[in-house]
């Protein structure tokens, strides 16, 4: 299934997840243009768990714990080499890791997995925010926070953030869908961790604030669909010593619990001779 191309933006993020298949368990992507000259670290979610599923095609992507070791840039490709660490008939294992050259800019260990019965079931339930936007804009990637928060205002408050994201026209397969959610997972807990902290805003990233993820970590748990409403609910639970530690869950619109994620990341002042 293709993309809508009338959204060219979600070409163009499609066409980065169409990994080029190389050599040895190599494969090559091409950059989403989104992260300001430095590539998007949700982009390289992303990119490994297309690498993951093409490597184990019989199974689904059930986790993905990375750690973001180095920048990336847009100007070139990316690598993503596929280590494989075991395959048995219920569950897989690789490393993942992306490179641009000699340059390691992150490592994952993904685990693979096809499904069992259940034996038991519970879920956190969907929190009581009310239903999905129905006023959209027509962006590729459609986000809107709940309550109108704005992250890049100084407005003090809570270290929570409900967002609603989707991608209206992205094709509806399961790796893609898994794959696009952790593009959208890794954006917003920095943000979460700034909340309660007067002066400090998302806005003030890379100029007097830097920011950066560290380790992210994601967990599927049902069947997803990114071109629908998913609610992510996140918290910051502990900001100190530089750094910012957050939690999330995802429920879709009819209230299932597709997802969890947590996220390790650096929030430290700016050097001000080092400010641009």
């Amino acid at each position: 299934m293709s993309p809508d191309p009338a959204r060219p933006e979600l070409e163009q993020f499609v066409g980065a997840l169409d990994l080029d298949a190389g050599a040895d368990g190599e494969w090559h992507g091409t950059n989403t243009g989104e992260g300001h000259g430095v590539i998007f670290g949700g982009q390289l979610l992303a990119q490994t768990i297309v690498a993951a599923a093409r490597t184990h095609d019989d199974k689904q992507v059930r986790s993905v714990q990375t750690v973001f070791a180095r920048a990336g840039s847009t100007d070139t490709g990316v690598q993503l080499v596929v280590d494989p660490m075991h395959a048995g008939r219920s569950f897989a294992s690789v490393a993942v890791s992306a490179v641009q050259g000699d340059r390691l800019c992150c490592r994952s260990i993904v685990l693979l997995d096809q499904p069992d019965d259940d034996l038991v079931r519970h879920e956190v339930p969907m929190p009581g925010v009310g239903s999905p936007p129905t006023d959209a804009d027509d962006r590729w990637w459609q986000i809107e926070t709940v309550g109108g928060v704005d992250l890049m205002a100084a407005d003090v408050g809570p270290a929570e953030l409900q967002v609603w994201s989707r991608f209206p026209g992205l094709p509806g397969d399961e790796v893609t869908g898994r794959a696009a959610l952790a593009y959208a997972s890794d954006g917003f807990l920095i943000g979460t961790a700034m909340r309660p902290h007067e002066g400090i805003d998302q806005s003030m990233a890379h100029q007097s604030v830097a920011t950066t993820v560290l380790s992210h970590t994601i967990s599927f748990h049902e069947p997803i669909d990114a071109s629908g409403w998913l609610l992510l609910t996140q918290e910051s639970t502990y900001a100190g010593h530089g750094r910012a530690y957050g939690r999330a869950t995802v429920h879709a619109a009819d209230g299932r619990h597709v997802a969890s994620f947590v996220q390790d990341a650096m929030l430290r002042a700016v050097a001000p001779d080092r400010r641009n």
